[in-house]
């Protein structure tokens, strides 16, 4: 399946049903008065996240969306039925905006969360609704109302706890299978993740937190060089940054200048993202090169304040430390009180 994370669409609500004209005529009751029904309301067009996807690609290939329109009335007070809802299904941490306005509409978050993104149209109301004192035969009666319409931009960010950032062939893909039973794509070349990859790492029976690997950030990653610009969002609702740095690599220089270099690129993007609590890992510590340099990393003084790690993503070396540590940044952002979404969240234009 193609992960596609942006897709924009058009959606039609139902027009409401017109109400009926009419008078009553019966064997026993020639004089019945007006009896015309009035027409059913249109459907809403509504978004609805769902834990099972994971792309928003069926939006990507189907364009357009409508839902039904209301049924007219009938004679003998008969009204018309409500249309039907048209209920589009899109993974959870969907962000819905307005494409001509370019506002953000709402933001689903969590799993069954609905957003009624277009609202049907009012039916008409028949001419027996019309009936007054001073007019006891009315002859007018109601068209329905158009449903709305809108063209929504839907951009997809995943929901994950802790993201984890590097430049490429620094072993995010190999520390991602080690921690957790995603299977990314590893190979000694850079960019084999070329997509985000989740992963659920355990930390014991009753503990866990949830991974996101994107694909390695290039100097200028900001400006579009490389992957990184697409996928950057990926990790913008995380709570932890890791850093994962290739202690190993021989044309590696000084881990300073890779950490800011890292530091630099998400701030370019976001500076929410320098906000978050970050955590340092320094990888290949099993090969002799990065043992001499662990050295180098102790005693530089920008490091002293900062929660560092020496681990081994394939051997699993100083694994264990490292996860919990991450859970406890995450347990603790857990903690902070989160308002609770409504159950259906109204946003159709005023």
């Amino acid at each position: 399946m193609r992960f596609i994370d942006e897709a924009e669409i058009l959606v039609q609500a139902g027009n409401g049903g017109n109400g009926c004209r009419s008078f009553l005529r019966e064997k026993y009751r020639p004089k019945g008065g007006p009896d015309g029904g009035d027409g059913g309301k249109g459907g809403d067009v509504i978004l609805l996240s769902d834990s099972k996807r994971n792309t928003l690609l069926e939006l990507h290939l189907q364009k357009h969306y409508r839902a039904e329109r209301g049924i007219h009335g009938r004679g003998k007070n008969q009204h018309g039925r409500k249309g039907k809802d048209r209920v589009i299904r899109v993974p959870v941490g969907t962000l819905i905006r307005d494409a001509e306005r370019h506002e953000v509409l709402h933001d689903l978050k969590v799993p069954g969360e609905r957003f009624v993104a277009a609202n049907g149209g009012r039916g008409g109301r028949g001419n027996a609704r019309f009936v007054t004192p001073d007019c006891r035969l009315p002859d007018s009666c109601e068209e329905g109302a158009r449903g709305e319409s809108r063209r929504l931009h839907c951009e997809l960010k995943l929901l994950a706890d802790v993201g984890l950032v590097g430049f490429p062939n620094a072993g995010k893909s190999t520390l991602l299978a080690r921690l957790s039973s995603a299977k990314p794509k590893i190979a000694d070349y850079p960019f084999t993740t070329l997509v985000p990859q989740l992963g659920l790492v355990r930390v014991d029976e009753d503990r866990s937190f949830v991974l996101a690997d994107i694909p390695g950030i290039l100097p200028g990653a900001a400006e579009g060089v490389g992957l990184g610009l697409r996928f950057l969002r990926h990790i913008e609702r995380t709570s932890v940054l890791l850093f994962l740095i290739d202690l190993g690599d021989p044309s590696w220089e000084d881990p300073l200048s890779t950490y800011l270099k890292l530091r630099e690129e998400l701030g370019c993007f976001s500076e929410g993202l320098l906000k978050k609590r970050l955590v340092v890992a320094f990888n290949k510590i099993d090969l002799p090169l990065a043992l001499e340099r662990k050295s180098m990393v102790l005693d530089r003084s920008e490091f002293r304040d900062q929660e560092v790690f020496f681990i081994s993503a394939v051997g699993g070396k100083g694994l264990g430390p490292l996860t919990r540590c991450l859970f406890g940044h995450v347990r603790e952002s857990r903690r902070q009180p989160e308002a609770s979404p409504s159950d259906a969240v109204r946003g159709g234009m005023a």
